[in-house]
């Protein structure tokens, strides 16, 4: 009987692993119609033309936000994009695009911000970062998908004592507390 009990006991701990850790999927703000949009920024840029119209999916840094009529463009400094489209923390930018979005977005709720935007890429533009002449690739955001910095306490794995569980005749068995180490904080992309 107690050797059922540890058995169910370390089952269940590995299920409840397996819910907590779940498949990440995409937002459906920022999901597309394409099963896989473009993503590589460097083979866009080295002909623009050839992707006119196909879906795009980038995310980054939003750099600066210019309200024009009827539409708002994001310069969006490019990151990789994890499994969930979320923007990887701590990668180099690979570029920059200009996004733009229909209606009016504040800037003081996107400048700085992390984003996800999909959508069909439109071309290419001559613009400036500071003095240095850039090209920007363009495209029409259909879905946006702002993101927040989170941190998040991560525990160091706890040994797993089969001895621990079950009946004991001085109490609740086990050699005491095991300590592995500090636990660790961790800074995440979240919605």
């Amino acid at each position: 009987m107690a050797l059922q009990i540890k058995v169910a006991r370390l089952v269940l701990a590995g299920v409840v692993a397996a819910a907590l850790s779940g498949c990440v999927s995409v937002p459906d703000a920022i999901k597309g119609s394409s099963p896989t949009p473009q993503q590589d920024l460097v083979r866009v840029m080295n002909a623009p033309e050839l992707y006119v119209g196909q879906e795009a999916r980038f995310g980054g840094k939003v750099i600066t936000v210019l309200n024009q009529q009827g539409k708002t463009r994001l310069e969006i400094a490019t990151v990789p994009l994890d499994s969930g489209a979320r923007p990887i923390l701590g990668e180099a930018s690979r570029g920059r695009i200009y996004a733009d979005v229909n209606g009016f977005l504040d800037p003081v709720d996107f400048r700085n911000q992390l984003v996800t935007v999909i959508g069909p890429i439109t071309g290419a533009v001559e613009g400036k970062i500071g003095n240095t002449p850039y090209k920007f690739m363009t495209m029409q955001a259909t879905g946006y998908k702002r993101w927040r910095i989170a941190q998040q306490v991560i525990m160091p794995p706890q040994p797993v004592d089969p001895w621990f569980w079950g009946p004991h005749p001085y109490g609740y068995g086990g050699w005491g507390w095991y300590n592995p180490g500090p636990a660790q904080v961790q800074t995440i992309v979240t919605e």
